[in-house]
C-alpha cells in the first residue's frame, strides 16, 4: 500500500544527510526558518473558516477556503470531524468505532485501528491540497513519477475502544534521511483524554516506472516542508522503545504456519497492490486459536521488504519469540520461572512469504497481552 499521507523534512538532519544535501548546518536551519515562517504567514492569514475547522466552517455557513495553492476543499473536507491543529503542523481527527469494527470482546480490532491511522493520514494529506490522486504525491512528486511506500509500521495499543466509544487521533510527519520519512499517530479516548495508543512508521520513495527507490529531492521537500514541525516530536520519544527494535528472519522450521493465502479483490489498494492492512491479517491467521482466544495484540511491528500482487499466494509462519531475560528467569533445574498473572505476556516472530519460491514479504513481531474482562 503506498502512503496517503504528506510527509517532511525538519532541522533533526544528521550530519550525513546535511552533507549529502550539499548544505552546511547554518544552511539548513536558514531554509527551514524561511519556510516555517512561509506556513505561518499562510496560517494566519486564512479565514475564520480554514482556522475554525472545517466542520464548524459548514455549521456557521461560511464560505469555502483555499487551504493551498489551487486547492479547493471538497464536501468531505468540510464534513468531517478533522482539521488542521491551529500551527498548521498536525491534523486532527475524531472517529466513532462502528459496531462492523469490533471483535468478540466488542472492542475495536488491531486491524481497525490500522485503518483508522490510514485514513486520518490520508484525510491529513488531503486537507492541506496533496493527495489528489490518493497516493499524498506532491506536483512535483507526480512530475517525476515519484510515490512513497511502507518500511515499517509500529503500533502499540494500551486500550482498545470499545463500540461507540469516539477516539481522536493525531498524526504528523517528519524526514527520515534522505531517501525517507515517517509519520507519527497518537490515538486518545475522546472522552477523557486519555493516550490508548501510538504509532509510528518509516516510508521511502520509489519511482513508480523502475520499482526503485530513489533519494527525496529538493523540489519535493520543498513542497511539503511548511507544513511539518521544523523541531523532532516523536509519538514514542524514550530511547531503545520497541519501535526501534530490529527484527530477527524467522527460519524453517517454524511452530505455526497459515499456508495458501490468497489476496480477495477487496484486499487490494488504488495501485492494485495489497493493502498495507490486510498484512496484519494475515500475521495473524498463522497465530494459535488459545492465543487468539484468552490474548489481544499489544505491541505489532512490521518489516514491508516486498510488494504483494493480487495473483500471488502467499504463507503466514509464527514462532514464539525466546524471551531476552530467559536466562535470568532459569531456576537451578533449568525451568523457567513462572511469571506473574498480572504480568503475563506472549511474544511471537512472523514472516510472510510467497509460497512459490520462499521469497520474504514481511517480518513481524507481535506482542500479546491478557484480554480483560468482556465489557
Amino acid at each position: 500500500m503506498l502512503s496517503r499521507g504528506a510527509f517532511s523534512v525538519c532541522n533533526a538532519m544528521s550530519d550525513h544527510s546535511q552533507a549529502a544535501a550539499g548544505l552546511s548546518s547554518n544552511q539548513c536551519h536558514q531554509r527551514i526558518f524561511n519556510f516555517t515562517n512561509q506556513r505561518r504567514n499562510f496560517v494566519l492569514s486564512s479565514s475564520g473558516a480554514a482556522q475554525k475547522g472545517p466542520v464548524l466552517a459548514v455549521a456557521t455557513g461560511e464560505p469555502n477556503t483555499k487551504q493551498a495553492d489551487g486547492f479547493e476543499p471538497i464536501l468531505a473536507d468540510r464534513l468531517r470531524l478533522g482539521s488542521l491543529t491551529e500551527d498548521g503542523l498536525s491534523y486532527k481527527e475524531k472517529f466513532i468505532v462502528r459496531c462492523y469494527e469490533v471483535g468478540i470482546n466488542k472492542t475495536a480490532t488491531v486491524e481497525t485501528i490500522a485503518n483508522l491511522l490510514q485514513e486520518v493520514s490520508g484525510n491529513h494529506a488531503q486537507g492541506i491540497g496533496f493527495s489528489t490522486d490518493g497516493f499524498a504525491t506532491t506536483p512535483a512528486m507526480r512530475k517525476l513519477h515519484l510515490i512513497w511506500v511502507t518500511a515499517r509500521m509500529h503500533i502499540e495499543i494500551y486500550k482498545y475502544p470499545a463500540w461507540s466509544d469516539v477516539v481522536e487521533i493525531e498524526t504528523w510527519c517528519q524526514s527520515e534521511g534522505r531517501i525517507g520519512t515517517r509519520r507519527d499517530w497518537i490515538l486518545k479516548d475522546h472522552a477523557n483524554g486519555e493516550v490508548i495508543g501510538r504509532a509510528t512508521s518509516k516510508w521511502v520513495m520509489m519511482n513508480q516506472d523502475t520499482r526503485r527507490l530513489q533519494k527525496v529531492t529538493d523540489d519535493v521537500r520543498d513542497e511539503y516542508l511548511i507544513y511539518c514541525p521544523t523541531t523532532p516530536r516523536l509519538a514514542f520519544p524514550e530511547e531503545n522503545n520497541a519501535s526501534l527494535k530490529k527484527l530477527a528472519k524467522l527460519e524453517d522450521p517454524t511452530q505455526y504456519s497459515k499456508l495458501g493465502l490468497v489476496p480477495r479483490r477487496a484486499d487490494l489498494d488504488m495501485n492494485q497492490h495489497v493493502n498495507n492492512v490486510t498484512y496484519i491479517g494475515w500475521v495473524l491467521e498463522s497465530m494459535p486459536q488459545e492465543v487468539i482466544d484468552n490474548y489481544e495484540p499489544e505491541k505489532v511491528t512490521l518489516d514491508y521488504r516486498r510488494e504483494c500482487q493480487h495473483d500471488d499466494i502467499v504463507d503466514s509462519l509464527a514462532s514464539p519469540e525466546l524471551d531476552e531475560d530467559a536466562a535470568v528467569l532459569q531456576t537451578t533445574n533449568g525451568s523457567p520461572t513462572a511469571k506473574k498473572d498480572g504480568d503475563e505476556s506472549r511474544q511471537f516472530l512472523h514472516l510472510l512469504r510467497l509460497s512459490g519460491d520462499g521469497l520474504e514479504i514481511n517480518r513481524g513481531r507481535t506482542e500479546w497481552r491478557k484480554k480483560p474482562a468482556k465489557r
